[in-house]
Order: C-alpha cells, then structure tokens, then sequence
C-alpha cells in the first residue's frame, strides 16, 4: 500500500492533466497558471526551509570524519577525510557533491545462517545508479534551457552534441533519456526487491520516484512517439519567462501538458520532501565544519553558569563519615 498510494496518486494527476485539456480545453490552467504557482511555491519553500536549517545554532564542531584528524606533526593529518581548514572543506564537500563520495564508500550489511553471521559487501550499484540519475537529471535539466532563450547559446549547443554523439535515429537519440529512465527503474526496483530497504520506504520515498519516472516516460514520448508542436513550445516558454504568457493558437499536445503539469507537481512537492536534501547538504555541519577541536576549545555560548559541587564542598559534608570509613582526607 506504500507504494501503491503513490502510484495511483500520479496516475490521476496524469488522467486529471488529459481530461482538462482534451474535454474542457483548460490549456491556459495547466500551461501558465499553475507553472507560475509551483515556481512561486518552489521558491518560497526552498527558501524558508534553507532559512530554518541556517538559523539552527552548531556551537560545537560534529563533522563526520574518517581519518587521522591533525595531531603532532610526526602523524600524517587525512586532509579531505578530517579536514582542519576551510580548503579541506572545500575539497570534501566538492566531492560530495559531484561524485557522491560518501555514497562510494557505503557498505550492504546481509544476516546469512538463518541470522547467525552478518556480512557487509559492496554497494558500488547504489553508488552508480544515484550517479548516473543526478548527472543525467541535471544534463536534461539544461537542455531544456534553450526552450527559454531566444538564441541558444554555444554551450548548450556543445552538451546537446555530446549528449546525442551515436548519432542514432531521427529525431537525435539523447543518451541521458535512457540513463535517467534506467536508474530511476533500478532505484525503484530496489525498493521493492531488497526487504530491509522495502522495510523502511514510505509512501513519501515511492512518490518522488512514480513522479520523476512519469516525466522522463512523458518526455520520451513527446520527443520519438506523439509528436508536439515545437514552435509552440517554444513560443509557451518565451512567453513564461517574459511574464507575457500566452497558449499558441495553434496548440501544442496533451502529452506536453501532462509532462508540464507532472514538473510542476514535482517543483510544488519538492520544500516539503526529502529532496531538499539538495539545499541541505551545504548547511550539514557532519559535512560543512573542519575539525579543529585540538588547535581550539569551542565552548558552548548559550551555557548559562551552573553551581558545581566541588571536592572540598563534598569533604566539608562528609568528613566525619569518611574519617570513621577510613576514607583519607585532606583536611583533618
């Protein structure tokens, strides 16, 4: 059921999409207000909730570390692993990013022997398939950047090329379509194959996968089946992006409206969802702090003064019971 509520979720966002657009012709609903709506609600959320997390007080140094942190001089510092200083930081948080370097080194903890043993294995497919979606996601995502210009620029130009190099069929044939549908397939699968990870998901961890899977499926559709008008398209998205919008008269498709209406839902759930782990992972202090902790005392400012019952408080209440126990003392 915790997958199944999500899937039927989008399916009648899909079904509600057709049947405003093909019976009661709300182009102008589903094309221009309701994408100015979710980018307003993006916007907002993201920036409340990036507010919210920066307010957050980090008196202490908690950065996650798995190496030699700096000591005496004659013991080698890991310096991406357990930086000391603003550039290690850098460096390990670029690799966070990029290339997932925490998600690289994850291990696959499995009970065997009918729970006897436990054995740990690699899970570089994890690591490939989360990859290849991010990469892939954000190279679509720029693509899609000349829809919004009226001349493309070179650099588009040349991530189109690489994009579509083999060449295959026509229209061009986009590496990165295939690569997001197979991991997101391959993430979703693993939901439902592995029983620890099936387990623990919940219906808000199959929702964003249904969603993003509805777009690249609506997507590929638009570009090698149903055919959409292009120009119109084009004039749709001039139109947004110079607050003058308007529907072409001559139409567009069904299926682009559901592929528009199915990024807006995504970009209105996005600040209430586990996917703002995009904007949080900057302000994660396991990974935004270097650990100085031995070249500097961090003291917690928000401690208010606490009366502390010293050694010789406690002797001066207990003396006399010490002495008859035989407990030595420092004052007779």
């Amino acid at each position: 059921m915790r997958a199944l509520v999500p899937l039927i979720a989008v399916i009648a966002l899909v079904l509600l999409v057709f049947a405003g657009v093909q019976t009661a012709n709300m182009q102008f609903l589903f094309g221009v207000v309701i994408p100015y709506a979710a980018i307003a609600i993006f916007i907002a959320g993201f920036v409340l909730r990036v507010l919210k997390w920066g307010s957050a007080p980090v008196p202490f140094r908690i950065p996650t570390t798995c190496g030699q942190q700096k000591s005496l001089p004659w013991i080698k510092q890991n310096k991406v692993e357990n930086p000391s200083g603003t550039l290690g930081v850098i460096v390990r948080m670029a690799l966070e990013v990029l290339v997932f370097r925490s998600l690289f080194r994850n291990l696959k903890s499995e009970s065997r022997d009918g729970g006897q043993k436990v054995t740990y294995g690699s899970e570089k497919l994890l690591w490939l398939a989360g990859l290849a979606f991010h990469w892939s996601f954000l190279i679509i995502f720029v693509r899609h950047f000349r829809f919004f210009m009226q001349d493309v620029p070179s650099v588009l130009k040349m991530v189109e090329g690489m994009d579509s190099f083999l060449q295959m069929g026509v229209p061009l044939f986009y590496m990165t379509d295939a690569v997001l549908l197979g991991a997101v397939t391959y993430l979703l699968f693993r939901r439902f194959y592995l029983p620890q990870i099936k387990y623990i998901s919940l219906a808000a961890d199959y929702f964003p996968l249904f969603l993003i899977l509805g777009i690249g499926i609506s997507g590929v559709l638009m570009r090698y089946i149903y055919k959409v008008h292009i120009v119109g398209v084009k004039q749709l998205a001039m139109g947004l992006v110079t607050l003058n919008p308007a529907i072409p008269e001559g139409g567009i498709g069904v299926v682009f409206y559901i592929h528009l209406f199915l990024i807006c839902a995504l970009l209105a759930y996005f600040p209430f969802s586990k996917l703002m782990h995009m904007g949080g992972v900057f302000l994660s202090p396991t990974r935004n702090l270097s650990n100085n902790s031995r070249e500097k005392r961090h003291i917690n400012p928000w401690n208010y003064p606490v009366h502390v019952h010293t050694y010789e408080e406690y002797e001066n209440d207990f003396r006399d019971k010490m002495k008859a126990a035989g407990i030595p003392v420092e004052k007779e």
